[in-house]
């Protein structure tokens, strides 16, 4: 459900979150509707504890829905809605894809590379060749570069909007700070490597990945842990943050028979996201109670 443009406020602000798609969600929007002001870069969570104040001038990329907002698209399966609004909603690869087909007969630019390389990226139809060696793959290369959880990052991501809205990838890929990103998580993504190998356990046709005695808990690339645990059909990744619980879980992009709607479970928990991928946050000193539930959904690996 959504209406057309015509019928909208006019849109002074756009509210996405620090991730790939969501950079791309800005580059078209900011072509789209013209957008000055600076993107404000926020996660979920924030929006669904309404911690952001929101109003009829902001558009919302990729994040749940605010009703005071002026437009919002998305395509995660926990937050689709059961009434009108004014924007786009599908279960599209990624939500820079509903952004781009809402306003494709209006635009000047063509995005259709840049938006298929979220799609791929967003919904990790990646082969194994991609997973271990992104630095073959500039977009893939690319989107690991952007940590959502590092609010210093913020410059950067502005960054990447103005280059990728205005510069072909290869010229992208030439910009000192890309390449200085570039080369560092390279080099992460090995440090990363082997903290996976060292904290992740089997557990049936799972791999769990425990960080919580560590911090700030390892991050990286974000595919490698199918690669190094091919047998699982999904991983369960488990840290600490600001005094929260924060589990993210993924389908195996290499071992694809996990059943699980992902986005659904989490949703329960206070988080959400597709059938394939999904994360939620809690107080901690309410793992006891809710880790055992969700691993017993995923340890049964059965459709809902």
């Amino acid at each position: 459900m959504g209406e057309n443009i015509d019928q909208n406020p006019r849109i002074a602000r756009i509210v996405t979150r620090p991730d790939f798609d969501g950079i791309v969600c800005a580059v078209v929007l900011k072509a789209a509707l013209s957008v000055e002001e600076p993107v404000f870069w926020t996660q979920p969570g924030q929006i669904q504890q309404n911690l952001v104040k929101i109003s009829s001038g902001d558009v919302i990329a990729n994040l749940p829905y605010h009703p005071q907002c002026g437009l919002w698209f998305d395509h995660h399966y926990s937050n689709k809605l059961d009434f009108d609004f004014k924007g786009a909603f599908d279960l599209a690869p990624s939500a820079a894809r509903v952004i781009y087909e809402y306003f494709r007969p209006g635009l000047e630019k063509d995005f259709d590379e840049l938006v298929s390389q979220a799609d791929k990226i967003d919904a990790a139809c990646l082969e194994l060749d991609e997973i271990l060696y992104p630095q073959k793959y500039p977009y893939i290369l690319l989107s690991m570069t952007i940590n959502g959880n590092d609010q210093s990052q913020q410059p950067y991501w502005d960054r990447l909007v103005r280059l990728l809205g205005s510069l072909s990838i290869q010229q992208v890929m030439q910009d000192q700070q890309v390449r200085r990103h570039s080369l560092e998580i390279i080099e992460v993504n090995k440090i990363y490597a082997e903290a996976l190998q060292r904290h992740t356990t089997m557990q049936g046709p799972l791999s769990i990945t425990d960080f919580r005695g560590i911090s700030p808990a390892p991050d990286g690339n974000r595919f490698l842990v199918y690669s190094l645990f091919p047998e699982a059909v999904a991983n369960i990744k488990i840290f600490r943050q600001q005094g929260q619980t924060v589990v993210k879980i993924g389908h195996s992009i290499v071992n694809r028979n996990c059943n699980v709607n992902v986005g659904r479970l989490l949703a329960r928990y206070g988080g959400g996201g597709h059938k394939g991928a999904g994360a939620c946050r809690f107080p901690t000193h309410l793992e006891d109670k809710y880790l055992p539930r969700i691993f017993e959904v995923m340890l049964a690996n059965q459709v809902e």
